[in-house]
């Protein structure tokens, strides 16, 4: 969950690390460091923002180098702590990402052997165990090394002895090379190195690379060689920079109109009425499966939600939704079943703990993701990338609405492979689709509006979310998004559910937003709306343009345009991240990097 970079190539290492690590910073850190290979090694490190860390950092010559953001795991937030950490003579250098579940039982051995430890982490324990058996040879001794290791780990090693190498390895944590010209470099997440490559390699599970400026190995636990085919990464480096905006997260919800054009591309056909996928995928969903099982966490659990609304409004496939982290130890194990993983990064722990379970039992699987070559996608049967272009803001935004609309054409390819839908209902969704993006965009340029009913919500203790039918995950969406940038407590709810516990709650002092758009449920909603404020609660309505009665039963009303039922979610999403965001700056809050979260939790 932390951020890695390495570097060796022509370019000061310092300036290369300390830029990817600011465009790592969005995964959340609490300490930072880098480790520069010069006449000799040395390191700078401490704890609090990057920023003021580089302050600190003379001018430093070399080449190669290694740097890391931390977020605190084993041992407390202490310039001691933070990565890199060192061996005994302090010429090798590494840093880590993971959970080292053993480093306690090493450390004493260890000890006893006559290490000398300056941390609490269990990172420093990796370092003394290559110092250990190092004898010139770098590779041979992380290979000893992390033998001895059970855990999750990403891995970067350099030495003081052999200047232009870096050593990298992987176990359930993302590592990827970025491959240059006479440079190169290791990183856990591409934007680190986007400014300079876009061409990658992955690592899988197992496997180690020894990377100079102008080569690239990668060998197996059994040390034999592995080739990788080199990827492209179709994303400019403008797309996860901030454009001009205060916060990257306000960019990437503007993003969002031309995030669905490219959701929508090489897709969606018009004249042909059709939806497109990879042959892989349709032939994955023209088999026989008995039910559908959606497993995500937290807002791609919401994105799944809406989906699992979709399917089953669509065609006659029964459709479960369980937490990755739930269903990994209590989920079905049929055969017959087809696993949906919906993961933004392809690195969420839980999940590919998922996908790995389900492979084992035989079962059929699917990744909704946004990252090429991750390791969800390398793992499932076929995968759809939502093509949604890098998100920084640790809030999802554009990857949500990108998300809900991958998952509705998914229901729709498989709703004409179900023959469950007529051509006339498919090009009626497909002209929605497409009306999509300019539904966004003028909900966008009602920003002021947005922001003044932020003024209702700024001082809030906690606040409510009301749904029925689709607008239920997206009312838990939109409490999400709240409770996480402003730290306002906030709840979603079915709103038939108020009168089952949640009414003990309302008082004058809690607003309720509630979403109000589907026509089957809308005089439920408006009698729901009159029970709150019965209770006295202020009611902050979300309903269409056309809604002509709303007034007369909520205190406030937005307002978003929207000719289809089923599609409003997307753009009600969007407001709803509107809402949340100037709430959050109303507050001051830190809005791209929320405390104690981070972008992809990539450990258990």
């Amino acid at each position: 969950m932390c951020g890695i970079i390495g570097y060796t190539g022509f370019r000061e290492a310092r300036a290369v690390l300390l830029d990817g690590l600011k465009r790592l910073d969005y995964r959340g850190y609490d300490s930072a460091g880098i480790a520069v290979i010069g006449t000799t090694l040395r390191v700078y490190k401490d704890v609090g923002e990057i920023a003021n860390i580089e302050k600190q950092i003379p001018a430093l010559k070399g080449t190669t180098g290694i740097g890391h953001t931390r977020w605190a795991t084993h041992g407390g937030v202490t310039k001691e702590n933070a990565h890199p950490q060192l061996s005994c003579d302090k010429k090798i250098a590494i840093v880590h990402n993971g959970i080292i579940e053993n480093y306690q039982k090493l450390k004493e051995t260890l000890i006893k052997k006559g290490h000398k430890f300056v941390s609490q982490t269990d990172t420093e324990v990796i370092a003394h165990l290559i110092d250990e058996v190092y004898d010139g040879n770098i590779e041979e001794a992380v290979f000893a090394a992390v033998a001895k290791l059970k855990g999750s780990y990403a891995i970067v090693v350099v030495s003081e002895n052999e200047p232009e190498k870096i050593i990298g390895v992987r176990k359930e944590s993302p590592l990827v090379i970025g491959v240059g010209d006479n440079e190169n470099f290791l990183a856990s997440d591409i934007p680190a190195f986007l400014k300079y490559t876009n061409r990658v390699m992955f690592l899988d599970d197992g496997e180690f690379c020894v990377i100079t400026k102008n080569a690239i190995r990668i060998l197996n636990a059994q040390k034999k060689p592995v080739h990788k085919k080199e990827e492209v990464i179709n994303w400019d480096v403008k797309d996860a920079e901030k454009s001009g905006f205060p916060h990257f997260m306000l960019k990437e919800i503007y993003d969002q109109p031309e995030t669905i054009h490219q959701v929508l591309r090489g897709r969606l056909s018009e004249i042909e009425q059709t939806i497109t996928f990879s042959e892989d995928v349709e032939k994955l969903l023209a088999s026989k499966f008995s039910a559908i099982h959606i497993v995500a966490c937290g807002t791609s659990y919401y994105a799944s939600l809406v989906g699992k609304y979709f399917i089953e409004q669509l065609t006659d496939i029964p459709v479960e939704v369980a937490l990755a982290s739930e269903y990994r130890y209590y989920g079905s194990r049929n055969p017959s079943v087809l696993v949906i993983a919906v993961t933004q990064s392809g690195e969420t722990a839980d999940t590919i703990a998922v996908l790995k379970d389900a492979k084992n039992s035989g079962m059929r699987t699917l990744v909704i993701t946004n990252v090429i070559g991750s390791t969800a996608t390398r793992i499932a049967d076929s995968y759809i990338l939502t093509q949604s272009g890098p998100e920084i803001g640790v809030a999802a935004t554009k990857t949500f609405t990108a998300q809900i609309i991958t998952l509705l054409l998914l229901s729709l390819k498989s709703a004409v492979l179900q023959d469950t839908l007529g051509s006339a209902e498919m090009y009626t969704y497909i002209i929605h689709l497409k009306e999509l993006p300019r539904y966004v965009r003028d909900v966008l340029q009602r920003t002021d509006e947005i922001k003044a009913m932020a003024e209702h919500l700024k001082d809030a203790t906690s606040a409510f979310y009301i749904g029925r039918g689709v607008d239920y995950p997206i009312a838990l969406e939109g409490a999400l998004k709240l409770k996480e940038i402003s730290y306002i407590h906030a709840e979603g709810f079915a709103a038939g559910e108020l009168k089952h516990g949640p009414f003990a709650l309302l008082t004058k002092d809690t607003p309720v937003i509630a979403v109000i758009a589907q026509e089957a449920t809308y005089d439920k909603m408006i009698a729901n709306i009159g029970e709150i404020k019965a209770r006295g609660s202020p009611v902050i309505a979300v309903a269409e343009d056309k809604d002509t009665e709303i007034e007369k039963h909520a205190d406030y009303v937005l307002r978003f345009p929207c000719e289809s039922k089923s599609l409003s979610c997307v753009v009600i999403a969007v407001l709803l991240q509107l809402l949340a965001y100037h709430t959050a700056n109303l507050r001051h809050c830190s809005i791209d990097k929320p405390r104690n979260l981070a972008k992809s939790v990539t450990v258990e």
